[in-house]
């Protein structure tokens, strides 16, 4: 695939290379972001307004957990969305796929916008939650491997970490478009003016979003890798069945190293409101979702920050030392809120997602460049998506379990959350040793190409 990949870009001038590859990030780090103002909407919604509109007839606790169990049904159908469009990612294309899965999340986020509920509809408001929180999730399952391979392979060798990480500067985008609209929302509309119908507003402005990422992603050309694996007729007709068959171990690990990252994120964006309602109440919401958009601010430096130094100092060096900050991070983060001192609160609000930003920035290129070319789509699609099972699905179930007392450790202890934080990272550490680092194999050519040229060469002077 070399020579293929080499005679796509060589059919460029450098002028229009540098050209692509700068369309190539922007159209992945905007649709991206639309996409995840979509996911995260969903998260600040459901815990500030969903539990009273949809489950009115429970106590605030029984309520919010069964909104999170919503919440979570999102996170069940990624891994459903990474199969069904990574295999199609590897099959017709990285950009065909990207503009399908936008559309797939807009109009599904657009509709939440119009549902009735419970007052309309009784139960069935909440079945048809469901069923939209559902079809967010198969969308922002197929969109992440795209973003990322549409950024990573239009660049270069040296920099596909700090390449990478651009998609990943989608998620505090969207987290920040997310969290502020509501609250700018909730500001002038009052709290009573949210519930009573103005909650449908940040997500009816989503359909407005979709239309600007479709304008910028019809203009992208497709990768020089997926190009030169369509001239040399090496497209994989079942990437994904053959990537498990191939790459099971990557998959897996793939999966866990996101622990440390993928829970305390959904603890930081969306139990934070929780958390408050339950143990800081007179800080209010407008409070919370102001200091997570601070929070959010802070990640556009420190990502792509993380992601330029996993160029410099390496993947997994930069990717371990974060799971090691986040294991003390926890116990900060939980016992500074407790002290519902509001400017102390804000602060420690503001500064919760840097730990993660250590993962995320370097995680983009760290999981997709261990699969090869033609499997690529479908097998960093499929590990990262897993971990929503596992790891960002029910950590906001399982920490407001926590914090109520309903499992075996004692209620309303905010550092047993702390401890929670702690198992993720210790299997989180673990995942990332296991994981062979591939940084430095060229990821325009084929893996078993490279590996064998490697074997070769050591052969040869034992020969000699």
């Amino acid at each position: 695939m070399a020579s293929n990949a080499s005679s796509v870009l060589a059919s460029l001038s450098p002028e229009e290379r540098r050209k692509q590859m700068v369309r190539a990030v922007v159209a992945s780090t905007v649709g991206t972001s639309i996409e995840w103002y979509d996911y995260f909407l969903f998260g600040t919604a459901g815990a500030l307004v969903f539990a009273k509109l949809f489950f009115p007839k429970s106590d605030p606790l029984t309520g919010t957990l069964n909104t999170y169990a919503i919440f979570f049904a999102g996170f069940l159908a990624r891994p459903i969305g990474a199969w069904l469009f990574g295999t199609y990612g590897d099959r017709i294309g990285r950009k065909a796929t990207l503009i399908a899965t936008l559309l797939f999340m807009g109009v599904a986020t657009f509709l939440i916008g119009v549902i009735p509920t419970y007052t309309t509809l009784g139960l069935g408001a909440a079945l048809i939650l469901l069923a939209l929180r559902l079809a967010q999730g198969i969308g922002v399952g197929g969109e992440w491997g795209g973003s990322v391979l549409m950024a990573m392979e239009w660049g270069s060798a040296k920099r596909k970490g700090f390449l990478g990480s651009w998609p990943q500067f989608g998620v505090p985008i969207g987290l920040v478009l997310a969290n502020g609209i509501v609250a700018l929302t909730v500001t002038l509309a009052g709290t009573k003016g949210f519930e009573a119908g103005a909650w449908r507003i940040p997500f009816l402005l989503s359909i407005i979003l979709v239309g600007v990422g479709l304008y910028i992603r019809l203009g992208i050309m497709e990768t020089p890798v997926f190009q030169a694996l369509l001239q040399e007729k090496r497209i994989e007709p079942a990437p994904m069945r053959e990537v498990v068959r191939r790459n099971w171990r990557e998959i897996i690990l793939s999966a866990l190293l996101r622990l440390p990252e993928q829970a305390p994120f959904y603890l930081f964006t969306t139990f934070v409101f929780t958390f408050g309602a339950f143990a800081t109440p007179k800080l209010g919401k407008p409070f919370l979702t102001w200091a997570v958009s601070v929070a959010g601010l802070i990640s556009f430096i420190s990502i792509p920050l993380f992601g330029h130094l996993s160029d410099r100092i390496g993947r997994k060096n930069i990717y371990m030392a974060g799971i090691v900050v986040m294991a003390f991070w926890g116990f900060v983060y939980f016992g500074l809120y407790a002290t519902a001192i509001p400017l102390v609160v804000f602060i420690v609000i503001a500064l919760s997602l840097i730990p993660h930003d250590m993962q995320y920035g370097p995680q983009a290129s760290l999981i997709a460049e261990s699969f090869t070319g033609r499997l690529r789509y479908s097998g960093a699609s499929l590990g990262y998506q897993l971990a929503s099972i596992v790891a960002g699905g029910p950590a906001p179930y399982i920490a407001t379990k926590i914090w109520s007392g309903e499992t075996f450790l004692p209620g309303k202890n905010p550092y047993m959350i702390s401890f929670y934080i702690l198992a993720c990272c210790v299997i989180g550490f673990v995942a990332t040793v296991m994981l062979k680092d591939r940084s430095q194999y060229d990821h325009t050519r084929e893996y078993e190409e490279q590996e064998t040229v490697a074997a070769e060469g050591i052969r040869k002077p034992a020969m000699g």
